[in-house]
């Protein structure tokens, strides 16, 4: 993956990650819930009634999102450079981590450091630690 600097500007970002910050705030003010991806559809897998639309609603707008943004602009070009064997193996070991770590990098990342979470700021700091020396690994060595 190649970033492009001479074409990159910080503000779509900004508003994307202001836009991430709101609806977990919102979230968490009118549901009292942590927008953490796994959490969220890990409930899903196991329905408590009364728990399931606001679920549903939040990864449909997941979904449905990016689909509508690209109607009015062109979404950037997505390319993934590894097999589908290491896609399956990463996506399990993701799943795994997500179980053990009690969250994932969008509940503990964004959730739990804005609450100042000492659990969360572990958790992402080993997140960025491993991802940081994965991509070392296969990528120079």
């Amino acid at each position: 993956m190649n970033i492009d600097y001479l074409h990159f500007t910080p503000w779509p970002a900004f508003a994307g990650g202001v836009l991430i910050g709101l609806a977990a705030a919102i979230l968490i003010l009118v549901n009292g819930r942590i927008a953490g991806i796994s959490g969220i559809i890990g409930g899903l897998l196991r329905p408590i009634r009364g728990d399931v639309a606001w679920r549903l609603a939040f990864i449909a707008g997941m979904i449905f999102a990016p689909a509508i943004f690209g109607i009015f602009y062109v979404l950037p070009e997505s390319r993934v450079d590894a097999s589908w064997g290491i896609l399956m193996a990463a996506g399990l070991l993701v799943g795994v981590g997500t179980r053990y770590g009690s969250g994932c990098t969008s509940g503990h990342g964004i959730c739990g450091i804005s609450r100042l979470s000492p659990r969360s700021i572990v958790a992402t700091v080993i997140f960025m630690a491993v991802g940081f020396i994965t991509v070392y690994l296969l990528r120079h060595l």
